[in-house]
């Protein structure tokens, strides 16, 4: 005669509910995930209404997005890589000068505070444009002085500024002038970089 001991009903009750208020939190964890979320991409529709956005490479992008988060007027920076050819690139695959990206910030600004020759003069002010794929001890074509322009405007601008520089530097000005393509955000821990860490680590302006 075979004998299964099934337990005891009231374990086997007590599992069950363990179980269930066991879901039932993670239910209300997802869902109090998901209403921050929302929450999170109301505020930013808010923030980024009536902005415009600027994409620039200049070097390191940690000193970079630290000057433009100076300027009035700007609303949201955000660092990362683009004007490649590798989707979702990480900070490693950049840094093997494979991906055809530049280290970028994209800015986004209010129109109404600051234009987008203000940004500009600020670009030319933080970096040196003639040395190509390099900033400072920086080297490689991550490194490359560019504007990624948003349309025929900043277009213009750009070029024009670009000419305008050229009467200041002794050097050719290599700066690439090109058409924004896909932003990649960078890792979180770059966002923000100097604020969360101090210090200015990146490499030096050699003129």
């Amino acid at each position: 005669m075979n004998f299964r001991h099934s337990g005891s009903p009231n374990l086997e009750a007590a599992r069950t509910d363990n179980r269930e208020e066991l879901q039932g939190a993670e239910r209300a964890a997802f869902e109090r995930e998901e209403l921050q979320g929302a929450e999170r991409a109301a505020f930013e529709r808010d923030e980024l209404q009536g902005a415009e956005r600027a994409t620039f490479a200049a070097g390191c992008f940690w000193g970079v997005e630290a000057a433009f988060r100076e300027i009035e007027g700007v609303v949201r920076t955000t660092v990362g890589y683009t004007g490649g050819h590798t989707p979702e690139a990480t900070y490693e695959q950049v840094c093997s000068d494979a991906t055809g990206h530049a280290e970028a910030i994209e800015v986004w600004f209010d129109p109404a505070k600051v234009s987008f020759s203000d940004l500009l003069n600020t670009f030319w002010s933080i970096h040196n444009p003639t040395t190509p794929n390099r900033q400072g001890w920086d080297f490689g074509s991550q490194y490359r002085s560019a504007i990624f322009f948003h349309d025929a405007e900043q277009e213009a601008l750009a070029i024009a500024s670009r000419d305008a520089q050229q009467e200041v530097w002794a050097k050719p000005v290599v700066t690439e002038i090109s058409p924004a393509s896909t932003f990649y955000a960078a890792e979180d821990y770059h966002q923000r970089y100097y604020e969360k860490h101090g210090g200015a680590v990146c490499a030096t302006t050699l003129r």
